[in-house]
């Protein structure tokens, strides 16, 4: 490695060490004495390259002043709050997660201590009040997900082919077929599209609990560190933090059950299954999507289209309502514009559908 990046890491890290001190000075209580351990350690990270210039018998540049980026974090901290710019660190320390992973001139412990950085601002600002949506944890199987969004989908893009069909004047038998191809290519479309992105996601969270694994395994101490400063973000005081931490950490089974719960925020018995993902994704799509299609069973012409008509407006603003209340809003709102912007898809398929014809 050159002694350019050794520079650039220097640089970088007595940057971060800069800033968290800026945030400390924003902050209060506990969490100002995290933000000053959080430095701390940065200059370690610091000091460690600095070592390394010297080794190569290069000067160790002098350490200057914050930069504009550490400067104007600092002064909003200072200004409004720490919370207000938690959001900016935290997505730059997830960005640098992984900087020293696989690094031969790392210290050890050095790309944990950036990991273990991330995850503590994440669950400081959980812990501050700022709400992440409830998809990325209140559903963690994905199950319902994927059975909210292939209702959805089903009924709009079903009946948009229905009304696209009927409106080109083809014969109700060529409707039906034509309804039927869509909701069975649809719906298993959906389930190999649901069933590969939920493995993909669940082999995704087993990897981080496995390097999670390994980190307990080769630095048992460090772990034990970021467990308390979890705990401190949670409010509990140094001593009372670094007791449960060391006795939760006595049992390495319950420290790595601990550690994904609390660093990682996954549920290792909650991961998620692509099978039932894809099943419900798979009915959900069907359901919706035999709507516009039923009619076509019993009947042919207006008639059926006009049933057809009124059940897919039904089924749109009863999802949509449906939506509304899950969400805590109106639900005669969100119907409306469920029904708006479905219908509005379905009339003008079926405009372009008469303008082609058959």
């Amino acid at each position: 490695m050159s002694a350019e990046r050794f520079r650039d890491l220097l640089r970088s890290e007595r940057q971060s060490a800069a800033l968290y001190r800026g945030l400390a000075a924003g902050a209060a209580g506990e969490r100002r004495e995290i933000f000053k351990e959080l430095a701390a350690t940065e200059e370690r990270h610091a000091a460690h390259w600095a070592a390394k210039l010297t080794e190569l018998g290069e000067a160790v540049p002098e350490a200057g002043g914050p930069g504009p980026r550490t400067r104007l974090l600092s002064w909003l901290a200072r200004r409004f709050s720490a919370d207000a710019v938690l959001p900016f660190v935290e997505r730059a320390e997830h960005a640098d997660a992984g900087l020293y992973d696989g690094d031969p001139h790392a210290e050890a412990g050095m790309a944990a201590d950036e990991r273990s950085h991330a995850r503590v601002l994440t669950r400081m600002r959980d812990e501050g009040g700022i709400r992440r949506e409830p998809w990325h944890r209140g559903d963690r199987s994905g199950t319902l997900r994927a059975a909210v969004f292939g209702v959805n989908d089903g009924l709009v893009s079903n009946t948009s082919l229905v009304m696209g069909f009927a409106g080109s004047g083809a014969a109700g038998r060529t409707v039906l077929f034509a309804g039927l191809a869509g909701l069975l290519a649809g719906a298993f479309s959906m389930a190999a599209g649901e069933y590969v992105s939920m493995r993909g996601q669940r082999e995704a969270y087993e990897r981080e609990i496995e390097l999670e694994s390994e980190e307990l395994r080769d630095d048992p101490e460090a772990e034990a560190e970021e467990l308390a400063l979890i705990y401190r973000a949670k409010g509990l005081d140094a001593e009372e933090a670094g007791r449960v931490a060391t006795t939760i950490m006595k049992d390495r089974d319950a420290a790595l059950d601990t550690m994904a719960r609390e660093e990682l925020g996954l549920d290792p018995d909650e991961l998620g299954s692509p099978w039932s993902a894809a099943f419900s994704s798979l009915v959900a799509f069907t359901a919706g999507a035999a709507v516009a299609v039923l009619p076509y069973l019993f009947a042919s012409g207006t008639a059926a289209l006009v049933v057809a008509i009124a059940l897919a407006a039904t089924a749109l603003f009863g999802v949509g309502a449906a939506l509304g209340l899950l969400n805590g809003r109106r639900a005669l709102r969100s119907g409306a514009r469920q029904l708006l912007i479905g219908g509005g898809a379905a009339l003008a398929v079926y405009v372009i559908g008469h303008l082609i014809g058959t």
